[in-house]
């Protein structure tokens, strides 16, 4: 089961460190962006960029079992 929630927290966090990358138009992004802009201002991209290596590392650590999910 670590298997499968390793790569579902891998693809989210692939999501966003593209999404912050590319500065994307897609509809769910753009959500995540209008509401972290609040808070981060003009470097909301970036922010999502750090954020998502963050979660792919941690997605990483729970695919390997050092981290079990249950």
């Amino acid at each position: 089961m670590d298997e499968l929630w390793g790569i579902l927290i891998i693809a989210a966090g692939t999501f966003l460190f593209l999404g912050g990358r590319l500065k994307s138009k897609f509809v769910i992004y753009r959500l995540l962006v209008a509401r972290s802009r609040m808070l981060w201002g003009d470097n909301v991209h970036r922010f999502h960029q750090v954020a998502g290596v963050m979660v792919i590392v941690f997605g990483i650590l729970v695919l390997l079992g050092c981290i079990p999910v249950r």
